[in-house]
């Protein structure tokens, strides 16, 4: 017979031991692997950038309809997806407006996933809701829940399915908006210093953004796309407008109307872009403040939970040991 191993609540403790072991084996494995193959972030921000000054530059050198139309690349799945939506006439200028500009937002910058995200609010709710409709009124999966349960079940089905392409780029665009915003100081004073030594304004904005792509590459890249458009549009208050267009923050927005407003009246530089610095800096550090002040009431809930058990344990543990073999001989 097999000798028997110790349990734990039930568990073989070592079966457990050698899960825990090949869980830790794998994880220094990862860790090695990141740590040795660090990549530059703006590597894969660079074919995008390309693109844009070949869009650009297309806009420029096409003279006619034929020229530009060979240059547009077309997507077959997109082209599907779009006469689908188009034969039910569920496909508008509004909705495709919109999905674009969130998609600008949240980095995606190739415009014909915005038939994918309509056509993902479309179809999510139909599969994921008709699978939940079979698994719970035809397949019985819950036979002891109320008919108003299973309603709400199959009705919040529905509505995280039709909400999931919304939520996904929500999530992508918040986290990029604080990214940016954690950079945005930085870059200013990095501007302050390009005008001060006499670069242009297209020259301060490649400068920036090649200096401060490895630490912070969604700035980096939003920047260097600013100074391409502001190289081959003909318009230079479009380049600004199109920053605040693909950045969802009001910080940015300050930016791009001071820039707008030295532009067009001659006014310095340096010094409205070492105010609106300071004032950004100083938003942060109340923003840390507000954090720091938070943490008390956020870390009662963990050290009521699991600080304190242990702590009792720790202290009461050997007195309690104590008292019991206390007891035991004086029996």
């Amino acid at each position: 017979m097999e000798p028997a191993h110790a349990t734990f609540f039930g568990i073989d403790v070592v079966w457990a031991a050698t899960l825990l072991s090949g869980i830790a084996a794998a994880a220094v494995f990862v860790a090695i692997y990141a740590a040795l193959g660090v990549r530059d972030p703006m590597t894969k921000r660079v074919r995008v950038l390309n693109d844009r000054r070949e869009q650009l530059k297309a806009g420029i050198t096409a003279s006619t309809s034929k020229r530009r139309a060979k240059l547009v690349q077309k997507n077959e799945a997109a082209d599907r997806m779009r006469s689908f939506l188009s034969s039910l006439r569920v496909l508008q200028d509004e909705q495709l407006k919109a999905a674009q500009h969130k998609l600008m937002q949240a980095g995606i910058r190739k415009k014909e996933w915005a038939v994918a995200v309509i056509f993902g609010r479309l179809v999510l709710p139909i599969v994921f809701g008709g699978l939940m409709i079979v698994y719970v009124y035809l397949l019985d999966a819950f036979p002891d829940w109320s008919p108003l349960k299973r309603y709400g079940l199959v009705a919040s089905t529905l509505v995280l399915a039709y909400k999931a392409p919304d939520l996904f780029l929500k999530n992508k665009i918040n986290k990029r908006s604080d990214a940016i915003r954690k950079g945005l100081p930085d870059a200013l004073d990095l501007l302050v210093i390009c005008a001060e030594a006499g670069l242009t304004v297209d020259a301060a904005f490649h400068r920036v953004s090649r200096e401060l792509g490895k630490a912070y590459p969604e700035l980096g890249e939003e920047f260097a796309l600013t100074a391409i458009e502001l190289g081959f549009l003909t318009d230079r208050r479009h380049a600004f407008e199109n920053l605040a267009m693909r950045v969802d923050l009001d910080a940015v927005r300050g930016v791009v109307t001071t820039m707008i407003q030295t532009e067009k009246y001659g006014t310095p530089l340096a010094s409205a872009l070492r105010v609106l610095s300071a004032e950004f800096r100083n938003e942060r550090m109340m923003r840390a403040e507000e954090k720091a002040a938070r943490l008390p009431a956020i870390m009662t809930v963990p050290l009521i939970l699991f600080i304190l058990p242990v702590l009792f344990v720790v202290i009461l543990g050997p007195a309690a040991c104590s008292l019991n073999d206390s007891f035991i001989n004086a029996k």
